[in-house]
């Protein structure tokens, strides 16, 4: 349950940001790139210890997330056809990514009853 569970996190997080905006009256606004796949992960450093992720999977969430809008969640077409039936999503089109070419992309909006 993976993508659901990272989809409910990205829904949950631009629901706090919405929420402290109105507690604090500051404008904060987050873009969210989110993607499914296979990765390879590990500890990196000598002195100061990281634990990071690579992979093509990593590299398109990236764009993802660059690539989208403030306030939104930004998925490629493979992530939306393994949560359509249980969320809601709107066709964003294609986004040219850096590096893969034309990727046909959503925005998560919410969950389904």
């Amino acid at each position: 349950d993976h993508v659901e569970a990272v989809a409910e996190m990205a829904l949950e997080m631009l629901e706090e940001v919405q929420e402290l905006n109105r507690d604090s009256g500051i404008r904060l606004r987050i873009r969210i790139g989110l993607n499914t796949g296979p990765v390879v992960a590990g500890v990196i450093g000598r002195k100061k210890f990281t634990y990071d992720l690579w992979g093509a999977a990593v590299n398109l969430a990236s764009r993802m997330q660059s690539s989208g809008l403030p306030g939104h969640i930004h998925v490629p077409a493979s992530f939306q056809q393994r949560l359509n039936d249980r969320f809601v999503f709107m066709e964003r089109g294609s986004v040219q990514c850096k590096g893969l070419g034309e990727i046909r992309t959503y925005f998560l909006l919410a969950k389904k009853p």
